[in-house]
């Protein structure tokens, strides 16, 4: 298989060398073109410098799309059978939709009548034969629409990945595997879940074929389902749930492009599915119209790059860190806990300073100003903000001491809009308390009079620079960078999260907060805290005249560079905050928190929920149920099941059905549908060690599979086991037990089944997860708490 893969990434390395160096001559004619232009400006009528200009924008306008197209060019390639009539189409394809009655001979072999490659603009080639298909124009529809129901004239679909100039690998679905079909005189191979559907349906077991048939109509089903309301997929593993939900995000955006204009947003557990899931569907990252994003990376300038313990993940996914986090949004305005002195008396005098200023922003800034680029670290001890405000009005010396700072403070915090939103509510009370000590309001009986020195009262103290100061310390903008460190502070988290959390978890959260870096679960904190704060309207920035502007007629002449189709994309995706439809993937592990989190990005949205409880990691699936719930609001649900397990023979499925008795009693399995006659190993770890014994597994693992070996550990063991592994090279790849989710490989070495199982409440779902990934052979490497028989075999995986 490893010499096919090979052979066939080289044949569209060469096909996309010929793209490139057609592209490059396209290039060259545009740039004469421009040069041409230049010379004909020169003859001075008035007819030729218009054709000038004519023809520099259109030379201009090309130059420029085919230079911004050349990153990520090629994507795609269908092969399709012979169709009904010989029409073509203007891009030079066959238009014909359905197949010619003869395509397919009696003995159910065919030949590849056609070929087309999709990419982002359409490329001819000097006899104008097609190059590449634009995806946009009809001829590369079936790329988007077949389905194995109805597959028309495509006999495979081929995702093709690629950086730059090179192409780094193919994965093929079989829109008809159970046709022998034929290139060129040989016959058409396979890679990935296509190679695996080609076997199925080409069994001489007429059973097998029924099977892959049943596969085909309920993915269909799936795929082609109305986008009205909620779609809920459940399907165990190996039943394509993650490919059914990618080839359901193409199809919907074909087929209704403009009603998804608004985005479609892809949520993936971990950033190793999203790294598969931009191979299976580079194209949908076309203008910015689909965003695929981890559960960590879902906060823009912030991204999950640590593990948090369960205990702790517990805690931080729960639905009760939200009381938690709405007492801290509102309590860091107070600062930390003061010792001795509890109104802060001369400390806060001496900050405040003798001159009436605030004792600068410095206390409040520094706990609560984080710039929100720079990554998390220590958080710096806040002085607190200051408890005496002196200013100058009228001639007057006017103060407000701590006590009368605090029922203010109270009085602005009293209402419900976002804490950030309420600082000009807290100014007005400032001023109306400045006001009321100055005794002005008793001067005038005239209500104009009084009216017009309220004013100048209210203008005169908010433009001295100690009110100024004073607000920013006392009231300052909060991030929500700043109010999690602020929470790292044991005694401040303790107060926060009084009769909510007991003071172990008190304890374990904020020593979690204390470290560099994020968790998955803390980014779902921030997105919390950002809706908690809320951010202030900013002034719009005047863009600055550029002198060449004042040139007429320049812009016309000269056309600049367009943005490239990433940099649109990549710009979309941050202005973006909500999308049209979003694509729940391995829904079953979202929490609470999180939940909330990618609810706020779908609050008009139509949704896909893709998911399987007997999979899932979160300790408590009905009060993740019911943030799900109450994020998907009032929609109606659809709700399809996905029965077959085409990835796992049986042999290994049978194995981890054991566990998912254990984990879930009652619930089915999904049926394998093939055998391949090996059983599942089961070894022990020698007197060398563990490290050496998996090292040695995994090694032989590579000898007996053509492809990629995965080796699940607990999380406590993942760099450990990246140690073990490091010179087997880049086939094998070590993981812990909750990065396993939704990825697949040829062979796969489980270490320890009962330290996994241990980690948390939800460690026998999460086992059943890792004894699941391998597509052919399955090593299972026990220690002595998995007590092992004589024969190797763990307790938890015995009869």
């Amino acid at each position: 298989m490893a010499d096919v893969r090979d052979r066939e990434i080289s044949v569209e390395q060469d096909h996309l060398d010929q793209v490139y160096r057609r592209l490059e001559e396209k290039i060259h004619e545009a740039e004469f073109l421009m040069r041409d232009a230049a010379t004909r400006g020169q003859v001075g009528t008035p007819g030729a410098l218009a054709e000038r200009d004519a023809q520099v924008f259109r030379a201009g306008i090309h130059l420029n799309r085919l230079n911004s197209e050349f990153e990520d060019f090629l994507f795609g390639r269908i092969d399709l059978l012979l169709g009904k009539d010989g029409k073509k189409g203007a891009d030079g394809a066959y238009t014909s939709v359905e197949p010619a009655d003869d395509a397919v001979r009696e003995d159910n072999t065919a030949d590849i009548a056609e070929t087309l490659h999709i990419g982002r603009i359409g490329v001819l080639d000097a006899d104008y034969s097609p190059l590449v298909i634009d995806w946009r124009a009809p001829a590369a529809a079936p790329f988007y629409r077949s389905t194995p129901v109805d597959p028309g004239r495509v006999v495979r679909r081929r995702v093709i990945r690629s950086k730059g100039r090179k192409v780094l690998g193919v994965e093929d679905d079989l829109m008809r595997p159970e046709l022998t079909a034929y290139l060129n005189g040989e016959e058409l191979p396979a890679l990935g879940d296509g190679a695996l559907m080609a076997a199925l349906g080409q069994a001489r077991s007429h059973s097998m074929r029924d099977i892959v048939a049943s596969i085909q109509a309920e993915q269909d089903l799936v795929i082609r389902a109305p986008a009205a309301s909620v779609t809920y997929v459940e399907g165990g593993p190996g039943t394509g749930k993650t490919a059914v939900a990618l080839h359901r995000a193409a199809y919907l955006l074909y087929q209704d492009r403009r009603r998804y204009a608004g985005g479609i947003l892809i949520v993936s557990p971990t950033p190793l599915l999203v790294a598969y899931t931009e191979g299976v569907l580079p194209s949908l990252g076309e203008e910015g119209q689909v965003a695929i994003r981890a559960v960590g990376a879902l906060v823009d300038g912030a991204e999950a790059t640590v593990y948090d313990e369960p205990a702790v993940s517990r805690v931080k996914g729960s639905s009760r860190m939200l009381k938690v986090l709405r007492k801290a949004a509102r309590g860091v305005l107070e600062g930390p806990p003061r010792q001795g002195d509890a109104a802060g008396g001369a400390r806060g005098a001496g900050r405040a300073g003798g001159s009436g200023g605030s004792g600068g922003p410095g206390g409040g800034q520094l706990a609560f100003g984080e710039d929100p680029q720079e990554p998390a670290g220590p958080p710096t001890e806040p002085a607190g903000p200051p408890t005496r405000l002196r200013v100058v009005a009228f001639g007057r010396r006017l103060e407000l001491e701590a006590e009368e700072l605090g029922r203010i403070r109270r009085a602005a915090l009293g209402g419900t809009a976002p804490v950030n939103l309420l600082r000009p509510r807290a100014r007005k009370l400032l001023l109306d308390a400045l006001w009321a000590r100055s005794g002005a309001a008793s001067r005038h009986n005239d209500p104009e009079l009084a009216a017009e020195l309220r004013s100048s009262f209210d203008e005169d103290v908010t433009s001295e620079d100690d009110f100024i100061a004073f607000l920013d310390a006392w009231w300052p903008e909060l991030t929500p960078r700043g109010v999690l460190a602020a929470m790292s502070d044991e005694k401040r988290l303790g107060r926060f999260a009084r009769r909510v959390l007991n003071p172990g978890e008190v304890r374990k959260v904020a020593r979690s907060l204390r470290r560099e870096g994020y968790s998955v679960h803390d980014i779902a904190l921030l997105d919390e805290l950002q809706t908690i704060l809320g951010t202030p309207a900013r002034p719009k920035k005047k863009r600055e005249l550029d002198p060449l502007d004042q040139l007429t007629g320049l812009d016309e002449l000269m056309p600049v560079r367009e943005e490239t189709q990433r940099e649109r994309a990549e710009r979309l995706a941050q202005e973006r905050v909500e999308y049209a439809h979003v694509i729940v993937d391995e829904a079953q592990d979202l929490t609470p928190m999180q939940w909330r989190m990618v609810g706020r990005r779908g609050r008009h949205a139509t949704w896909t929920v893709v998911g399987d409880p007997a999979q899932s990691s979160w300790s408590d699936p009905d009060e993740a149920a019911a943030a799900r719930d109450e994020a998907l609001g009032t929609r109606p649900r659809r709700r399809f099941e996905l029965t077959v397990n085409y990835r796992n023979p049986s042999e290994i499925a049978d194995l981890a059905a054991k566990v998912l008795a254990l984990a879930m009693p009652g619930t089915e399995s999904p049926k394998a549908v093939r055998s391949t006659g090996v059983q599942p190993r089961f070894a022990v770890v020698s007197d060398a060690g563990l490290g050496r014994t998996v090292r040695a597994e995994a090694a032989a693992l590579l000898d007996r599979v053509d492809g990629t070996v995965g080796v699940v550990v607990a999380m406590r063991r993942r760099e450990e086991a990246a140690r073990w592994l490091a010179d087997l090279g880049e086939r094998v790849v070590a993981l812990g037990s909750l990065e396993a989710k939704g990825l697949e490989y040829d062979a796969t070495v489980v270490v320890s089944p009962a330290e996994i199982a241990d980690e948390s409440p939800a460690g026998l779902r999460v086992l059943y997860v890792a004894l699941t990934r391998a597509t052919q052979q399955l090593t299972v490497v026990s220690g002595t708490a998995d007590v092992p028989n004589a024969d190797g075999v763990p307790d938890l995986l015995r009869d």
